[in-house]
């Protein structure tokens, strides 16, 4: 058995790692193989000696985040201990960096370091394919990237697609016009557009035509120029689809594709287009994968251990 004790740097950071009533803490403690006794500043750590570096891995990560401003949670301490044997030094700081912020003043931050350089490549490639399980941003960090090179005027317009595909079930008729009935399968993007702009300014760019939310069937026959364009869902593409959309990018423009290959929702034996995509061009200079798993995930800690039951039930 090893011993070791962490003093931390003030008794607010104290309160923000261990949680109101010691919630983060007992949560911690859950999740490593080491024994946790508090008294004030001070962190006891009890086990072997790889659990206790562990340990204080994930205490260090932490202290580093809280102090840097961010607002710790169940994620936060989720995050730290699923990756607790990867955490280094440097990996916090890059977390405590404000990608973008809403028009309520929220500063959207990455939650995990795929995450991190998820953004990192949508500054440096002009298309990124970002492929992982639901909940780990993928839609709504992208959608935060496009509306802030729409505010720094790095592009004129953002285009957010989406393929009109019924995710196992029959929705039979739709009443309305034709926006209307288009609307439930873009209400993902148009929840992100919201949360980032506001709902009367997201508005009011949507009814300029600033920004358009689309099927991904009215790209065909375009060319987009100086646009920030986002094909999310991009799993239930086909590969005919796919290439539309990658060619219908003109100068000035720069493309994230989104998707997650566990949930296709196209027919039995049709090829999805993103994973045809990814083996076509995965050596394409230009081009950049970034892949997402389940300790990216950002909902809720439950998210995680869902898709967890469900990767050993498909194994």
């Amino acid at each position: 058995m090893a011993e070791k004790k962490i003093r931390l740097q003030s008794n607010e950071l104290a309160s923000a790692i261990f949680g109101h009533q010691d919630k983060y803490l007992r949560q911690l403690e859950r999740g490593l193989k080491a024994s946790l006794h508090a008294r004030g500043t001070e962190i006891t750590i009890s086990g072997s000696e790889d659990a206790v570096q562990e340990a204080e891995n994930v205490l260090q990560h932490l202290q580093t985040l809280a102090a840097s401003g961010v607002e710790l949670g169940e994620m936060a301490v989720n995050y730290a201990l699923s990756t607790r044997a990867e955490l280094t030094p440097d990996i916090a700081p890059l977390l405590a960096q404000t990608v973008f912020t809403t028009s309520r003043g929220r500063a959207i931050k990455p939650k995990s370091f795929g995450q991190w350089q998820f953004l990192q490549a949508v500054d440096s490639h002009d298309i990124v394919f970002a492929i992982g399980p639901a909940g780990t941003g993928k839609t709504f960090l992208a959608v935060m990237k496009a509306v802030a090179a729409l505010r720094a005027r790095k592009v004129a317009r953002l285009v957010l697609a989406r393929p009109a595909v019924e995710a196992g079930e029959k929705l039979g008729f739709l009443p309305g016009d034709l926006q209307d009935k288009v609307n439930p399968y873009l209400r993902p993007v148009y929840d992100a557009l919201d949360e980032a702009l506001g709902v009367d300014a997201a508005a009011k760019y949507i009814e300029r035509g600033v920004i358009e939310v689309v099927p991904l069937a009215y790209m065909r026959g375009r060319t987009l120029n100086d646009a920030f364009i986002l094909l999310d869902e991009a799993q239930n593409t086909t590969p005919q689809q796919m290439k539309m959309f990658l060619t219908r990018i003109g100068q000035g423009s720069r493309a994230v594709v989104t998707g997650d290959v566990t949930q296709i929702d196209l027919p039995p034996g049709q090829t999805s287009g993103l994973i045809e995509a990814e083996r076509r061009l995965r050596d394409l200079d230009g081009l950049a994968f970034c892949y997402l798993t389940k300790v990216d995930v950002a909902r809720h800690p439950l998210v995680q251990r869902i898709i967890e039951a469900y990767e050993r039930k498909s194994d």
